[in-house]
């Protein structure tokens, strides 16, 4: 039972998830760090109020904190923005920088004369309508 168990553990993909989680939270901080130190001060100083949470309203003795709801909105957005525009658009410069366009793999099928339909290259007769295509077609002309 602990074979398995160790096995489970050292089997790559649950290392390399592990050290994703770990990778995933230290960038968390590094995304959260940049949109509270930089961003959240930026968009203060253009609108003039960096925090939202003093707003909120009373119905029947209930205080209902919509401003807090704003923070966590705006947080999420240059959050995402951030992640956005820091994070995923300089890897797809990268990688299709990186990535070279393959040459076309060859063609295995081509079309039948009659029907259309697509048939290995080596058929003599489409599987599809039954007329007789390529090579032996030519043959049968010839004769």
């Amino acid at each position: 039972m602990l074979k398995g168990f160790r096995e489970f553990l050292f089997r790559g993909n649950v290392v390399d998830l592990a050290v994703a989680v770990v990778i995933g939270a230290a960038f968390g901080g590094v995304v959260s760090a940049l949109v509270k130190d930089l961003l959240t001060p930026l968009i203060a100083a253009l609108v003039g109020k960096p925090d939202f949470s003093a707003l909120t309203f009373t119905v029947n003795g209930s205080k209902f904190l919509y401003g807090d709801f704003i923070n966590a909105i705006v947080a999420f957005l240059l959050v995402g923005a951030a992640i956005y525009f820091f994070v995923v658009i300089p890897m797809k410069a990268v990688l299709s920088r990186v990535t070279k366009p393959g040459a076309a793999a060859p063609a295995t099928t081509k079309p039948c004369p009659e029907c259309l339909n697509e048939i290995p290259l080596a058929a003599r007769r489409c599987g599809h309508c039954t007329s007789v295509v390529g090579s032996a077609a030519q043959a049968g002309s010839s004769r």
